[in-house]
């Protein structure tokens, strides 16, 4: 399975994207900014090809999650991400959501104050997800290419 996330549009504080899967439309991408020096939980991960797998690790995060959705088993974890670690795929509306991790939404919009935001996450990341683990359970790699075209 193939994904792709393109950014289209950054600001100095988040980046927005759109992501397919296997060449067809699935949602909007939310990401922190682009910096030239890393700055931790404030700084989107580089463009590039990774792949993307379970963690299989009860993080507090994980727990949660398991808590709160009946369908979700692991976080998707984007591999061997430089100078980066726990990069996941997750539910979340505004850069401060994020940690340098991809959050999905049905929308796109920005609010009053002039921030980018990502609405219906949660619809959007249980689609996601939904093709995804399904991919990853009958033992399918998966990839995401991230490009910057913003």
């Amino acid at each position: 399975m193939e994904l792709k996330l393109t950014r289209f549009a950054s600001d100095s504080q988040s980046t927005v994207g759109f992501l397919t899967i296997d060449g067809v439309r699935e949602c909007f991408t939310l990401e922190d900014e682009k910096r030239t020096v890393k700055v931790a939980g404030e700084t989107r991960i580089p463009s590039g090809r990774y792949e993307v797998k379970f963690r299989k690790v009860d993080s507090g995060l994980t727990q949660r999650y398991k808590k709160r959705f009946s369908w979700f088993t692991w976080h998707l974890e984007l591999q061997n991400v430089p100078n980066f670690q726990y990069v996941y795929i997750h539910v979340g509306n505004t850069d401060k959501d994020s940690d340098g991790c991809i959050l999905v939404g049905k929308t796109y919009a920005i609010n009053k104050v002039g921030a980018d935001t990502i609405g219906q996450s949660v619809a959007a990341y249980q689609s996601l997800y939904s093709k995804v683990s399904a991919a990853l359970n009958k033992g399918e790699k998966v990839f995401i290419t991230i490009e910057d075209k913003d």
